[in-house]
């Protein structure tokens, strides 16, 4: 069985320790590790603590990344089921990141380096200094200055990275790929609810559909300057993609009957990744993409290979 993991750097990951930094919240994390999904109500009662010290520990773990909730239709009202995100998570310093396992390639492809795209207004990008090009014109999506983006937006459409394939030119067999990012809905101005349909595609095929939940503008992003005005998108969900043999998942939860042979890596010089949010969607949202310099996790698009060792 594929198991998920967290990998984080303790300068970048600041939600993830302080999610960590609690004696309630680790428990909440055994809790469910070891008996899957659980409702706020079953965690409470299974730690003998109020179901509000629950419930407040809970949305800390979710922001954090290390669970994720979906709500649940129940015999008075809805229920919010929480499920554990990662199986471990290992804290590390940077420079040891990439040397953690032998059998693991690791990119990172800044945000604003994009090899095509396809995009519609409201629409724009931004560094961590300015708002690059002009806002709501597609064509800024070709200005130069898009290599040094931290945050881009828009409605529908496509932005498209050419990754190196470098299991193929050391010859190792692909088990699994990997995509990290921090994404979010694009909603005007911002929306909690305001589900958006995020489609990745992978070398021409569609992988799978995530629903992000909503825009978030509750509060200032972690790493969002503040420059960036508070009623714009301030950050987004860290979500893991990952194709293996058994299908594609994100952050564990299976999407899709697509499995790693179905992408034929070996056949390709690179990995192109197309993140989108198609016109025809059921909740057609928008998308923002959080790089370095912006939202709550400082990281560029990851792609990390698992090979045969």
């Amino acid at each position: 069985m594929s198991r998920n993991f967290l990998v984080v750097d303790p300068e970048e990951g600041l939600d993830v320790l302080r999610g960590l930094a609690s004696a309630v919240r680790v428990k909440i994390l055994k809790l469910l590790h070891v008996k899957g999904p659980q409702n706020v109500n079953d965690i409470a009662a299974a730690l003998a603590l109020p179901q509000s010290t629950v419930s407040s520990n809970v949305q800390i773990l979710e922001d954090a990344g290390l669970i994720r909730t979906e709500t649940q239709k129940a015999r008075k009202g809805n229920q919010k089921i929480c499920h554990s995100t990662f199986d471990e998570v290992m804290v590390v310093f940077k420079d040891d990141v990439k040397s953690l396992r032998s059998n693991e390639i690791e990119v990172s492809m800044p945000l604003g380096l994009y090899t095509s795209c396809d995009v519609s207004a409201p629409c724009g990008l931004c560094s961590t200094e300015s708002i690059i090009g002009l806002l709501d014109v597609p064509d800024t999506f070709l200005d130069p200055d898009r290599m040094k983006a931290g945050l881009i937006w828009f409605t529908s459409g496509y932005v498209e990275y050419q990754f190196p394939n470098n299991a193929r030119l050391a010859k190792n067999k692909v088990e699994s790929i990997e995509f990290s990012l921090e994404v979010s809905s694009e909603a005007p101005g911002t929306s909690v609810d305001w589900p958006s349909d995020i489609t990745f595609t992978v070398n021409g095929q569609d992988i799978g559909t995530w629903t992000s939940p909503g825009d978030f503008g509750d509060k200032r992003g972690v790493y969002t300057p503040d420059w960036w005005k508070l009623k714009g998108s301030q950050y987004g969900k860290l979500k893991s993609w990952r194709v293996n043999g058994g299908g594609t998942f994100v952050d564990g939860m299976k999407i899709s009957d697509i499995t790693i042979d179905k992408l034929d890596l070996e056949a390709h010089r690179s990995i192109r990744l197309r993140i989108g949010v198609k016109k025809d969607a059921k909740h057609p949202g928008g998308v923002n993409i959080f790089g370095r310099g912006f939202g709550n996790y400082d990281q560029d698009i990851v792609l990390r290979l698992h090979t045969k060792p």
